[in-house]
């Protein structure tokens, strides 16, 4: 019973490390005024058929904090990916000479910032309730363990652990959100 009750243990602080890094990931997609290629990896075109994220087309390189370069391998594919950039909102306006496309990433206003930092706000505040949920699901388990013959006082102290795993793991949501809010008010 030991071993499986620790066995809910590991698989609960496995899916919340998934949904730090889901955050995580999902931060990096924000833009916070400088050029940042991960902006694009949400950005689809059309590529023979199949909706094909933009870094999976092309190659893209930052030669200085405000320029991006889109090279696409297929130079067909050049207003395909415009238009997509286009269409994300991701207020760009892309450039295009034939050979590759430029991006000026402006600088965010002030209105932008405080709305990106908001998103990002709920964007953690949904991974707080998945590593609660998490939390549910495992205690759940251990009841079950209960009834099956774990004594009640190891499920107790299960139990803790878990409480223990769930700060653990909201405070990193914190730490990525304080971090993420920073990187993006500072002008």
């Amino acid at each position: 019973m030991i071993e499986k009750a620790n066995a809910v243990i590991e698989s609960a602080k496995k899916k919340m490390n998934g949904a730090v890094e889901f955050l995580d990931e999902e931060l990096k997609n924000y833009r916070a005024g400088k050029a940042n290629p991960a902006v694009f990896n949400a950005v689809l075109v059309n590529y023979y058929g199949n909706m094909t994220p933009v870094p999976q087309v092309s190659s893209i390189t930052t030669p200085d904090a405000k320029t991006m370069l889109i090279q696409p391998w297929d130079k067909t594919l050049i207003p395909a990916i415009e238009k997509a950039i286009m269409a994300a909102n991701l207020g760009f306006t892309p450039q295009n000479n034939g050979e590759h496309i430029r991006i000026n990433v402006p600088a965010l206003t002030e209105e932008r910032r405080k709305d990106l930092v908001k998103k990002a706000k709920t964007a953690g505040e949904t991974a707080k309730v998945s590593v609660r949920n998490i939390r549910r699901d495992a205690i759940e388990s251990l009841k079950k363990l209960q009834k099956e013959g774990l004594p009640e006082d190891s499920e107790k102290d299960f139990e803790t652990k878990i409480q223990k795993e769930t700060d653990n793991f909201s405070k990193k949501v914190e730490e990525l959100l304080v971090a993420k809010e920073k990187e993006i008010m500072t002008v």
